[in-house]
């Protein structure tokens, strides 16, 4: 075959997939089997690594994602991304409906949407193909999430037909569907990780991780609701929704069109119940003025457009009875008390227990063993106790007493000011909290070891096997084979997993060995600044507080646990195994010295690149990164929508302020 011809090919290739892709995902009627599919984009992809000339980023290929990326990039959205107004109640959508034929002098038409609970995410489109996916962001500037979005195979990588604008920008909702949820859910507490808690949840953090691989393994959808352009089919908002579908975008089959208010109304009572059999989470009703000429009259207040509203269901609720209160013990020593309920049906689930968050809740809720209560079910996973039915309470029922002592140990729990939940001080004698940190210790953001889940930490715990995260590179196979869930293979997996955990980088060890509220971002920048452990174990609080979302509470945290003797010798123990307990030299080393010395704030979004990024690079170039401008600060690197406060207290102070585009000059 020619080049020319090869190149047919590929592109062939490309239309039947992308053709397929439609039939199966949009409109449910596939022609062809899924090793039918799996053999002409294997085809695909062979063609395309052997001529890599053809490569397209629009390929179906690339559904399957790429890991070769990296931070996001903050991009401004040509159209704000507003939010909506919230109403609750049949009369506040009448009022709506007043404010709306007040404003234009006739009752209009109105489309009608359900709201789904995902992530918000804008599209743009140029000839024909995928340009760029925006996430909501803080409505003018939003990430760059273009990479983790080609990997969902219900938006269109390639449109179909030949009658879409040129360019255009189609906004709609990423959600993850229940069933989704649940076996994602399933794998990562088999797996000792923490569960999501709710699918909103898990679809905004899905389409923010760093690997496309992962993401396409999540299986997210998405449901398309509004387009913006110059050169709409159409001159109102439904009908070029329904253009939109033959295109080849997935537009919710259940969005009606509506006459007048009382047709919304109607729409909105009939889905209260419709939607709990949808195999997807949503919370409410859009609505919003079809006639864009109308959309226009109306126009928006600071925050919201004046012809669209979103009613919110309430919240499902059941009463059941509290037969008991039990008190978990988290890693940190934080008390949870969690009550035991008399099962109920919550939601298309039956509910046995319900978060009672601190004692000051039980307190408010003058909460008691026996009572009738109301459970509600928002989307957690562990419904919550709103309320108290006090007619049905008996005579002889007593106030509750918070426990005093902790319940695995029986150390005094104390409560430390200005916090809201009670603690066990007891961190090297009580075993929730110790199992705690060797599962925090070996999850997938942290140290990352295989093998070793939930139940084989406590079976190695109860076995005398481990007694801290250090133990586990003492583990030998022959020690894991003696036990009932390992066998040859398994114990061999989880030996190299822990022999490989040795390679990974200081800032997920320093995550991974758990001070109290150093969370990724923290450890990183933690990192960053102080380049190794050692540093850190002496720094002070004053210190602490130089670092970059560093505040009091970390920073006395930080102290308070490497002030501790026993913490000294754990770090010690992991020193001597040979983990990574500073920053590589190559990652550490300076780019160059034109900013030496110089403490400099950033503030604002920036349109080359992210804040992180940009910090990355205050460091490469010798300068130091502050939080708060103050008279020892030499530079403001001042973006768009920059913090009005910071900017004037810069100007009163004398400091330097540099736009981005003069901050890249000066670093060269």
């Amino acid at each position: 075959m020619s080049q020319e011809q090869i190149r047919q090919h590929i592109e062939h290739l490309r239309e039947e997939l992308n053709r397929h892709n439609y039939l199966y995902y949009i409109l449910s009627k596939p022609e062809i089997g899924d090793f039918e599919f799996d053999q002409l984009l294997k085809e695909l992809g062979d063609l395309e690594k052997k001529y890599p000339e053809f490569d397209d980023p629009n390929s179906p290929t690339k559904r399957v994602g790429s890991d070769l990326t990296g931070e996001f990039v903050q991009i401004k959205h040509k159209y704000p991304m507003l939010s909506l107004a919230n109403t609750y109640s049949d009369e506040e959508i009448r009022d709506f409906d007043t404010r709306v034929v007040k404003g234009i002098g006739e009752s209009p038409e109105y489309v009608c949407e359900l709201k789904y609970d995902g992530t918000a995410i804008g599209l743009t489109y140029r000839n024909g193909k995928l340009f760029q996916a925006i996430t909501r962001g803080d409505g003018v500037v939003g990430d760059d999430v273009t990479a983790n979005v080609r990997t969902i195979k219900t938006i269109p990588l390639t449109l179909q037909g030949k009658d879409y604008p040129d360019e255009f920008e189609i906004r709609g909702e990423i959600f993850m569907p229940r069933k989704v949820f649940d076996d994602i859910n399933a794998q990562r507490e088999e797996e000792g990780d923490v569960p999501f808690a709710n699918p909103r949840n898990a679809a905004s953090g899905t389409l923010k991780l760093l690997d496309p691989s992962v993401v396409a393994q999540r299986k997210l959808d998405c449901y398309l609701y509004f387009i913006l352009g110059e050169n709409l089919p159409f001159k109102n908002h439904y009908e070029n929704l329904e253009k939109a579908k033959e295109w080849g975008f997935k537009v919710p089959e259940n969005n009606k069109l509506c006459k007048n208010v009382d047709e919304v109304l109607s729409f909105i009572n009939h889905w209260d119940s419709g939607r709990k059999k949808l195999p997807y989470d949503t919370d409410g009703v859009v609505i919003k003025v079809n006639s864009y000429q109308y959309q226009k009259v109306l126009g928006f207040t600071a925050k919201t457009p004046r012809w669209a509203i979103a009613f919110k269901y309430k919240a499902e609720q059941v009463t059941t009875q509290l037969i008991s209160v039990d008190f978990q013990v988290g890693r940190t020593g934080a008390v949870t008390p969690v009550a035991n309920l008399k099962p109920v049906k919550l939601a298309g689930s039956t509910v046995k227990r319900a978060s009672l968050h601190n004692r000051d809740q039980m307190e408010l809720l003058d909460i008691r063993i026996g009572d009738m209560v109301q459970v509600e079910k928002g989307g957690e996973i562990i419904p919550k106790i709103v309320g108290v039915d006090k007619t049905q309470r008996t005579l002889f029922s007593t106030p509750f007493k918070f426990i005093e002592q902790c319940p695995e140990c029986g150390s005094e729990l104390v409560r430390p000011e200005g916090e809201a939940k009670h603690f066990c001080p007891n961190q090297v004698g009580c075993s929730p909290q110790i199992k705690g940190r060797i599962e925090h210790f070996i999850s997938r953001k942290a140290l990352n070891i295989d093998g070793l889940g939930q139940e084989t930490v406590d079976l190695l715990f109860s076995k005398g096997l481990i007694k801290d995260i250090a133990d586990l590179y003492a583990l030998r196979k022959e020690q894991l084979l003696n036990l009932e869930r390992f066998a040859e293979k398994s114990a061999d997996n989880a030996i190299k997993s822990i022999e490989e955990s040795k390679n990974i980088p200081f800032p997920r060890v320093l995550y991974g060995i758990g001070i109290r509220y150093v969370g990724e971002t923290t450890a990183r920048k933690l990192a960053m600044h102080f380049g190794s452990i050692e540093q850190i174990e002496k720094v002070s609080i004053e210190q602490l507080l130089e670092v970059e979302e560093v505040g009091e509470r970390i920073a006395q945290s930080i102290v308070e646990y490497f002030s501790n003797p026993i913490t000294i010798n754990l770090i010690e123990r992991l020193k001597l195994v040979g983990l990574q307990l500073k920053m590589d030299e190559t990652t550490n080393q300076l780019v160059s010295s034109k900013l030496n010395g110089l403490s400099i704030v950033i503030s604002g979004t920036f349109s080359r690149i992210s804040r992180d990024e940009l910090k990355e690079l205050i460091l490469k170039h010798g300068g130091k990164n502050v939080s708060s401008v103050s008279s020892a600060t030499s530079i403001l690197v001042a973006g768009e929508k920059i913090g009005p406060a910071k900017l004037d207290k810069a100007q009163k102070l004398g400091v330097k302020i540099v736009s981005e585009e003069e901050f890249f000059e000066m670093i060269g």
